[in-house]
């Protein structure tokens, strides 16, 4: 399935739940495959595709509401997770501390600036395509994501002082 992975990261990322992000990411298929005679050739499939994405995600239960944040623990299940790198452990310890971090400090913000941070930072889209994906004005696009980045920011600075 073309962008399956990239879909489920950032339905993962909406939602905050794995369960919603599978069932966001099925009905996306599934309404891209019903409209796809909508979609104009020569156009950014993989812009369509975010766009249903979020569309649905806007449209469920979870993007109705005001998402709760989840904590990352609750999310973990299993054994041990062996890291793959050769780093004392003290620096793996670090590292995922920092990760940690960051994904909590990603997750306090709103979700219009969550999704272009993501969209641009992790997908690694061009403004573009995000203006294409979310249906809004490339200077909106870069006004939020310059804002994102700022928020981000405060909120690690906030996080690491106290």
């Amino acid at each position: 399935m073309p962008l399956f992975d990239q879909l489920y990261n950032f339905a993962h990322w909406l939602a905050q739940n794995p369960g919603e992000a599978e069932d966001l990411v099925q009905e996306t298929y599934v309404k891209a495959l019903k409209s796809f005679s909508s979609f104009q050739p020569n156009t950014n499939f993989r812009a369509w595709m975010y766009r249903i994405l979020r569309n649905t995600f806007l449209t469920s239960r979870t993007g109705l509401k005001a998402s709760s944040t989840v904590s990352l623990e609750d999310e973990e299940e299993g054994g041990l997770e062996i890291p793959a790198s050769t780093g004392t452990p003290e620096s793996i310890f670090i590292d995922r501390a920092h990760e940690h971090l960051l994904q909590g400090a990603i997750e306090q913000l709103p979700l219009h600036f969550r999704e272009v941070l993501l969209l641009c930072d992790v997908e690694e889209m061009s403004y573009r395509e995000i203006s294409e994906a979310l249906s809004v004005p490339i200077g909106t696009v870069m006004s939020r994501l310059s804002r994102a980045r700022k928020a981000l920011r405060e909120i690690l600075q906030q996080k690491t002082r106290g």
